[in-house]
């Protein structure tokens, strides 16, 4: 698949994490876009069941996590979705892949955002994905701090 990249690396997920990840996926961000937070703010309201967590790009955990899948980890402009996070066969999806596999997962008219734009050409696709990050600070500002999480959702942050 365009845009993921696969584990190489067998090393452990941080013990203090293992427990709370289970199979759940994962969406790394970056705590301080305006426009990542909307997009987290967004799967917190939609993800009925739960079963997304969150990690800030910034954190020692998402450190760890994509350097162990050879990501370059000071590339902020791109969200991730770590898929069986800690398993042989974790996945890493970036830019776009990641956005659709989140809209994809949330249900429907969201669902049916995610094969549209899943209908796009990777390519064209990754440049829209790319030009708005380059430009989200502009568009949706930049967070002097990241906004912290209600007590009901601080157990889905890895990193709070």
């Amino acid at each position: 698949m365009d845009g993921a990249v696969s584990n190489e690396s067998d090393g452990p997920l941080p013990r203090q994490n293992a427990a709370a990840i289970g199979s759940h996926p994962i969406i790394l961000y970056d705590r301080v876009c305006g426009l990542c937070n909307r997009f987290t703010q967004f799967v917190l309201r939609n993800d009925a069941h739960a079963v997304f967590r969150f990690a800030s790009l910034q954190s020692a955990f998402a450190t760890h996590l994509l350097e162990r899948n050879s990501s370059n980890r000071r590339e902020l402009e791109t969200v991730y979705v770590v898929l069986k996070p800690g398993q042989t066969d974790e996945l890493l999806l970036s830019r776009s892949d990641a956005v659709i596999f989140v809209l994809k997962y949330l249900g429907g008219i969201r669902r049916v955002a995610g094969y549209i734009l899943a209908w796009i050409p990777w390519p064209l696709r990754d440049w829209g994905y790319r030009w708005l990050a380059r430009n989200r600070y502009r568009l949706f500002g930049r967070l002097d701090a990241c906004p912290v999480p209600s007590l009901e959702e601080r157990g889905r942050f890895l990193d709070v």
